[in-house]
């Protein structure tokens, strides 16, 4: 799996043997996930591989990594766990109704000041989640939080969307130095 990261990995990827499900995807629909979006998205689609990049609110890119097949919750766990030496204050995910529980499972710990949020973009598919995941809750009560671009990610994967064709004709190697001068060029602007 390829990777680029602006900050230095600081810890290995964790292992906990003694969660039973940890690092299968959830495939069911009847099964232990209740938000509607996660599997009309990617479970239903077994969507295949991509670019998992991490963005902050100003739309500059941190970095990112290849994923072999559609992006989970462990994605996005392990390139905070791995890569940054503090959790986030805020994680704003497509999936954070989700992501939350996940990451305090597995490092309670390391996420216990991180608020999961959804997007405002990503709510009207969440109908069966509680209103505490939503952004739009948060920035109601302390209007500073409704000045977080929470589409910085949307737009700067739009902007990956442009060399996704390109990178599927390529080796690994060359891919991640692609998408390594892209998104350096990217931040530039």
């Amino acid at each position: 799996m390829g990777s680029w990261y602006t900050l230095p990995q600081i810890r290995r990827q964790p292992v906990y043997p003694h969660l039973k499900h940890d690092g299968k995807a959830e495939v069911n629909k009847e099964g232990s996930v209740t938000c509607q979006k996660y599997y009309d998205e990617y479970s239903q689609k077994r969507l295949t591989g991509d670019i998992m990049a991490c963005w902050c609110s100003h739309s500059i890119c941190y970095g990112f990594h290849c994923i072999p097949i559609a992006e989970g919750q462990n994605d996005v766990f392990l390139a905070l766990v791995t890569q940054w030496p503090k959790a986030p204050d805020q994680v704003v995910y497509d999936f954070a109704c989700a992501l939350g529980p996940y990451c305090w499972t597995r490092e309670p710990d390391y996420f216990a000041d991180t608020q999961f949020v959804i997007d405002r973009f990503h709510l009207s598919r969440h109908t069966k989640c509680s209103n505490a995941s939503f952004l739009k809750t948060y920035a109601d009560v302390d209007p500073a939080l409704s000045k977080i671009n929470s589409s910085a990610a949307e737009c700067g994967n739009s902007g990956l969307a442009h060399i996704r064709k390109s990178i599927s004709y390529m080796g690994q190697e060359r891919a991640i130095l692609y998408c390594w001068v892209f998104l350096c060029i990217w931040n530039c602007q």
